[in-house]
C-alpha cells in the first residue's frame, strides 16, 4: 500500500511547551489508522501540527508533497481534511449555508457531495435552513462531518467523533467510515474508547508522552496486554 501521509521525527509545541516528541507515522492510500491514546498523550496536537494549526518541526509530506511551510487552507485544498474535536461550524449560519462553505470549487474527482450528506444524515436535510449553532451536539458532529466530505479530501483526520454522541449517533458516524472507506478515502481516526477502531481500522497507533508507542492491527493491540494497560488505562 503506498503512503498517502508520511511523518518523521515530527515535534510540536504550544508555546514554550513541547507536547510531540518525535512522532513517526504513516498512513496508506485507503487505510482507516486509529489513532489511540489517553488525554494529554497528544493526539489532538498532532492532528493541528498536521494542519499547520501549531509550531511543528519534523517531516511532513502528504502525496509526496512537503507540509513544512503551508498554510492550513493550503494544506486543505491538497486534499487533506481535518474535523476537529470542538466541530467549529459557522453558528449563525444555516445548515445547508456551511455544507456550501466546505463544497471544493475545482474537485477534480468529488467521491462525496451534497446529495451523499443529505442521505447519510438525513436530520441535516430536515433541518437544513436552521441556523447551525441551534443544532444538538451530536447534529453538529454530523455537520461538521458532512462539511469535511464535502471538500472531496483524500484523508480524512477526525478527532473524537463519537464523544458524547448517542447510540444511534454513533452509528451514523460508523456508516459514514464504512462509506468511505469503499470511495477510497483514506482515515486517521483519533480515539480514546476505540469505539468504532476494532470494527473499522486496518491498523492502530498508540500515542504516550507525545510518541508512537504502539502500532500494528486491531488484533495485534488485543493481544497486547502491556500496552492496553500502560497507555490506554483500560483492561
Amino acid at each position: 500500500m503506498s503512503a498517502l501521509l508520511e511523518v518523521a521525527g515530527l515535534r510540536a509545541w504550544y508555546g514554550a511547551s513541547q507536547v510531540l516528541h518525535g512522532v513517526d507515522l504513516r498512513v496508506g492510500a485507503g487505510e482507516i489508522v486509529a489513532l489511540a491514546g489517553r488525554n494529554g498523550s497528544g493526539r489532538s496536537t498532532l492532528a493541528k501540527a498536521l494542519m499547520s494549526m501549531v509550531r511543528a518541526e519534523g517531516a511532513r509530506a502528504f502525496a509526496g508533497r512537503p507540509l513544512d511551510g503551508l498554510r492550513t487552507f493550503e494544506i486543505a485544498r491538497l486534499g487533506l481534511g481535518y474535523v476537529a474535536e470542538q466541530r467549529d461550524v459557522f453558528p449563525t449560519l444555516s445548515v445547508e449555508e456551511n455544507l456550501q462553505l466546505g463544497v471544493a470549487p475545482h474537485a477534480r474527482s468529488a467521491r462525496f457531495g451534497m446529495d451523499d450528506a443529505w442521505s447519510l444524515f438525513p436530520i441535516l436535510r430536515e433541518r437544513r435552513a436552521a441556523r447551525a449553532g441551534v443544532l444538538s451536539g451530536g447534529e453538529q458532529q454530523m455537520l461538521a462531518l458532512a462539511r469535511a466530505l464535502v471538500g472531496n479530501p483524500e484523508l480524512l483526520i477526525v478527532d473524537e467523533p463519537t464523544e458524547g454522541l448517542a447510540a444511534q449517533m454513533t452509528a451514523r458516524v460508523g456508516d459514514c467510515l464504512r462509506m468511505l472507506r469503499e470511495r477510497g478515502v483514506a482515515v486517521l481516526l483519533i480515539e480514546q474508547r476505540l469505539a468504532l477502531a476494532p470494527e473499522l481500522a486496518d491498523r492502530v497507533a498508540v500515542m504516550g508522552h507525545g510518541r508512537i508507542v504502539f502500532d500494528g492491527t486491531p488484533h495485534e493491540l488485543a493481544a497486547r496486554d502491556d500496552v492496553v494497560r500502560e497507555w490506554l488505562g483500560i483492561g
